[in-house]
């Protein structure tokens, strides 16, 4: 086990989760609800399950496609999503 990229990947994943939709989400619901262990084992097992998704189909995709192409592939996708998002906010605004 590498456990320089196993700190480096919770690192990476704690930092660029704080604040999001999903740990609002958790927020909301453990305050609507009053049950803060449900809500962190749901939202555990629900973080785990598309992780595992992202990690063993990363490594697949990482197997047929080089690297490079799958870093610019999600910037690009990663991009026209942030750009609709935005076109759609500016034309309804």
């Amino acid at each position: 086990m590498d456990w320089k990229l196993v700190a480096t990947t919770f690192g990476m994943v704690f930092l660029a989760e704080l604040g999001d939709k999903t740990q609002l989400l958790v927020f909301n619901l453990a305050a609507q609800h009053r049950a803060p262990w449900a809500v962190v084992l749901g939202a555990s097992l629900a973080l785990s399950v598309v992780s595992l998704l992202g990690g063993f189909v990363g490594g697949l995709v990482g197997e047929v496609i080089p690297a490079k192409y799958v870093q610019i592939g999600a910037g690009t996708l990663f991009l026209g999503v942030g750009g609709a998002v935005l076109y759609r906010a500016l034309a309804t605004g």
